[in-house]
């Protein structure tokens, strides 16, 4: 059954479509803007007029929807940008909203990308205070849902976010808007090419305080099934490959429970970067690393390889 193609596709037990994929992609002030990531070939930072664009993109490619990040003009200790109303991707969501309906838009809730700190939190001393920040991952998540953001994505691992959040977004009246929990976060070295996209390099220390120790996956149990009692309607692990033991044993342990996995910037720029010296072959890469991503577990990808991915497939 392997001899040929088409057999192989005949008995081929684990799938890809676009609409299991999630585009991370990033939003700045200003106009005809299209800024290149040098960490990130092919991807850019991106003015709401050219994001609206992308999005018109990736819906007409049949992805699952497209996650926001923020990046502001100016950011303060209060992380203010990310829970105004007139924030960058408050108005990025209205834009979309309007020019592109239909397309599923998540939002990253987080507080790194508006910080003058970028940590994710309330700092006092040198230590991110966890309760003071849930307040404003909260009005965040809410000011978010206000804009037109069909799921909210709560990235920061700060303890008892997602509570809080579900209890503002009801109090709200968005009783129907869905949780998607980073809820496996690891404090990982693979985020290093996203932390250029997104402009949140800690300014002092590191964020190993609040993100999961790499050697543990039985805290990412505890972690996960703790998000999901306070209302996570889905569950992530992020990194995705590194981390695929976690996603299985996820889905072991979660069996009825909508499961994402996020394929990170440093993953892909590793694919990009070999396959740009000429030692592997960059699509064969590509949809292989996607594959053992669902192969493991995950119902859906948020990657950086979306629109080249569904392009391959369809």
């Amino acid at each position: 059954m392997r001899r040929s193609e088409p057999l192989r596709r005949l008995v081929r037990e684990t799938r890809l479509a676009p609409e299991q994929m999630i585009l991370p992609l990033f939003v700045i002030e200003g106009e005809g803007v299209r800024k290149p990531i040098s960490s990130m070939p092919g991807n850019f930072q991106l003015s709401i007029d050219e994001l609206v664009k992308e999005c018109a993109e990736a819906q007409s490619l049949g992805l699952g929807g497209v996650i926001l990040f923020g990046i502001p003009d100016r950011k303060d200790e209060l992380a203010s940008g990310a829970y105004d109303d007139q924030g960058i991707v408050q108005r990025a969501l209205r834009a979309v909203k309007r020019e592109v309906p239909g397309l599923a838009l998540v939002t990253d809730v987080c507080n790194c990308e508006y910080t003058s700190h970028g940590h994710c939190g309330l700092v006092e001393g040198e230590e991110v205070a966890n309760d003071p920040t849930l307040e404003w991952l909260a009005k965040s998540a809410v000011s978010h849902a206000r804009a037109g953001a069909d799921i909210v994505a709560p990235s920061d691992m700060m303890d008892g976010r997602v509570g809080a959040i579900r209890a503002a977004l009801d109090r709200a009246g968005f009783t129907d808007t869905p949780i998607l929990s980073y809820a496996a976060k690891y404090a990982s070295c693979f985020y290093g090419p996203f932390r250029e996209a997104a402009e949140s390099t800690p300014q002092f220390g590191d964020r190993r305080s609040y993100q999961m120790d790499p050697p543990n996956w039985r805290e990412a149990m505890r972690e996960m099934a703790l998000d999901f009692d306070e209302g996570a309607d889905i569950l992530m692990v992020k990194p995705a490959m590194p981390y695929l033991d976690i996603l299985t044993r996820a889905r072991e342990r979660f069996p009825d429970v909508p499961l994402a996995a996020y394929q990170v910037s440093g993953e892909f720029s590793m694919i990009e970067a070999a396959a740009r010296n000429g030692w592997i072959d960059r699509d064969r890469a590509m949809m292989e690393s996607l594959i053992s991503i669902r192969r493991a577990g995950a119902d859906f990808v948020l990657t950086y390889f979306a629109k080249d991915a569904a392009r391959a497939i369809s």
